[in-house]
């Protein structure tokens, strides 16, 4: 009999989350693999950082394992988990499901030896790697992520993030209507561009001119509450990815295991 990991899901959550996964497909040969299993494996992968090939051997079969982790990034099944999660972690904290305002920022992040695509330099916080773009509710839940060169400018990534979320869930934002952003959003023409695309506002929170060091900013906060998050998962600790995709999808994998962690 093994012993469990950290990692592993417990009882209730279980029960939350099978009900979010695909149903086994009467049409294809039954299902030997418990997905249960499948889960835990991948919550490993993510706080251990570990290759897919240095599973334990008490998981399933790692080829198995990274077969539902891809399929599932590929058919939308982990954006799914992931939006509903949020609508009950919302609905649990006496919010609207659908947030009505939300926080922009990105993240520069260093990428592994092994990475060459979509790999840059940002000159300002000296990383070489790529970027991490996110849009967050009120919250600090991640509503949408894109990942992308470390040399692409905030507003750049800010305009692939705003065209992914309203391709991807334009539905699940009917209620946003204002965007908090820091100064490297500013300027007349980005911020027309958006209200004019997407009919949403963003309101700039700047930094007192006459602060010193650290300076807990309004609204601001919670994005940067969400990267503290990341910093338990060791697979996000670099950018190991040869994928931007795959990256983006274990940031959703990371807000699934926290919400699962608030809500059972």
């Amino acid at each position: 009999m093994f012993k469990s990991y950290p990692s592993d899901l417990t009882s209730e959550q279980w029960e939350l989350l099978s009900t979010l996964l695909p149903q086994e497909n009467p049409a294809c040969r039954p299902r030997c693999v418990d997905l249960r299993a499948v889960m835990n494996a991948i919550f490993y992968i993510l706080c251990a950082g570990c290759a897919w090939r240095m599973l334990p051997h008490d998981f399933p079969n790692w080829q198995t394992v990274y077969y539902y982790f891809r399929k599932w990034r590929l058919d939308g099944t982990w954006d799914k988990m992931n939006h509903k999660l949020q609508q009950w972690v919302r609905v649990c904290e006496e919010r609207e499901p659908n947030p009505s305002a939300a926080i922009i920022d990105c993240q520069s992040i260093e990428s592994g030896t092994t990475v060459s695509q979509d790999v840059g330099f940002d000159s300002g916080k000296l990383v070489k790697g790529r970027k991490r773009h996110f849009l967050v509710d009120t919250l600090g839940l991640v509503l949408m992520v894109v990942v992308t060169s470390a040399y692409e400018s905030d507003q750049a990534g800010a305009r692939k993030l705003f065209a992914k979320a309203s391709k991807q869930i334009s539905h699940r934002l009917t209620r946003l209507v204002c965007i908090w952003v820091d100064a490297g959003y500013q300027g007349e023409g980005f911020m027309k561009w958006v209200m004019d695309t997407y009919r949403w506002i963003l309101e700039v929170v700047r930094r007192p001119t006459a602060a010193k060091g650290f300076v807990l900013l309004p609204r601001r906060w919670v994005v940067e509450r969400s990267f503290g998050w990341f910093n338990w998962c060791r697979r996000l600790s670099k950018d190991y990815e040869i994928l931007p995709q795959t990256h983006e999808t274990f940031v959703q994998v990371a807000m699934i295991r926290l919400m699962l962690k608030r809500l059972a």
